[in-house]
């Protein structure tokens, strides 16, 4: 438990406070919220959460620069919400299989009302 002293004691206040998440885990939390933040991040994970792409496909689609792209790709790699793999030159990148991406797909699905191609 902690030193802390409700102001009123509400039923299940000390649990509650014993389940909360680490400082740690609400930073996650919000670099992860931050990504969703950026429209250009928003398009890249739709098209990452409906098939796997090359930078060079990602920029097209979006008619943005690869160097833009890659910037951008980067950054939600480094937030695990995607992952690469290279084949020969070429880096693929994809919506990551774990809980928080999955998670993500479902918003992004449910935000555009699209069924899922997969």
């Amino acid at each position: 438990m902690t030193d802390k002293k409700l102001h009123h004691h509400h039923p299940n206040g000390e649990e509650l406070l014993s389940r909360m998440p680490s400082e740690a885990d609400f930073i996650k939390a919000s670099d992860i919220f931050q990504q969703l933040c950026d429209p250009t991040r928003l398009r890249i994970l739709w098209i990452l959460a409906h098939s796997e792409q090359c930078v060079n496909n990602v920029a097209l689609l979006i008619g943005m620069s690869m160097s833009a792209v890659s910037h951008h790709l980067r950054t939600l790699r480094q937030s695990g919400l995607i992952t690469n793999r290279r084949e020969g030159k070429e880096m693929y990148y994809r919506l990551a299989e774990d809980k928080t991406a999955t998670l993500v797909h479902q918003m992004i699905d449910d935000i555009f009302e699209m069924n899922c191609l997969k």
